[in-house]
């Protein structure tokens, strides 16, 4: 039986125990690095977490086992009082699947560690700038109290990095720039300025990013509920 007194060799026992590879063919589908995977969903990886509780020192150790579903349990596992930023600078070097990327990047907002913010978007690894831009996502989205000018001070790193046609950094950078227009009204209008620019710019991924976001920004379902 698992639970807050299981080690890192215990959890990945257990999580053995789940290998499903009908699920690992199905993730490569979604274009999910499968190479060390076991096929467990991620509700099933959130299962456990529920049952191991907070550890973070077990936490570096599951990372450090190089399975998939261990490294999400060590992201939904870790302390975020007690992550730091050599930490989490030293998992960004491992990442190679986005929804590592998505899940790491919800707990370093959590964890407050938001001068990586701009580090990662000046990295030319794809993976780790698309964090960078999760992160300003969940940051809009999640953290209600935040003062409206600290979110919209990244609009100028969106605009930046709009020209980056890569699959994983164009979907976070286009991510980041609809999160911050849904949040209120007054980031609404900023943002929505910000993909109009870019929806006229000869650069074809800042069109397509400026484009979309147009659609979903000025919509009046959104616009409504804004109000």
């Amino acid at each position: 039986m698992i639970g807050p007194s299981s080690d890192a060799a215990g959890l990945i026992a257990h999580l053995e125990t789940l290998r499903s590879e009908e699920n690992v063919a199905a993730m490569a589908r979604f274009g999910i690095v499968t190479g060390r995977a076991l096929g467990i969903s991620n509700p099933d990886i959130r299962a456990v977490a529920r049952l191991a509780k907070k550890d973070h020192v077990r936490a570096m150790q599951l990372w450090r086992s190089d399975i998939r579903e261990a490294r999400l349990l060590a992201l939904y596992t870790a302390e975020p009082k007690r992550l730091t930023m050599e930490e989490a600078q030293n998992w960004a070097n491992d990442f190679d699947s986005w929804e590592i990327v998505d899940c790491a990047a919800d707990l370093f907002v959590e964890a407050r560690l938001d001068d990586l913010v701009r580090d990662f978007a000046d990295d030319e690894r794809e993976f780790v700038r698309r964090t960078a831009f999760a992160m300003i996502s969940g940051a809009a989205v999640h953290r209600k109290k935040e003062p409206d000018a600290a979110i919209l001070a990244w609009l100028p790193l969106i605009e930046v990095h709009s020209g980056d046609p890569r699959n994983f950094v164009r979907k976070a950078v286009n991510w980041a720039l609809r999160s911050i227009g849904k949040r209120n009204l007054a980031c609404h209008a900023p943002a929505l300025a910000l993909a109009t620019t870019l929806a006229e710019s000869s650069d074809k991924t800042a069109r397509w990013i400026g484009k979309d976001a147009v659609r979903e920004l000025a919509g009046e379902k959104l616009l409504a509920r804004l109000k």
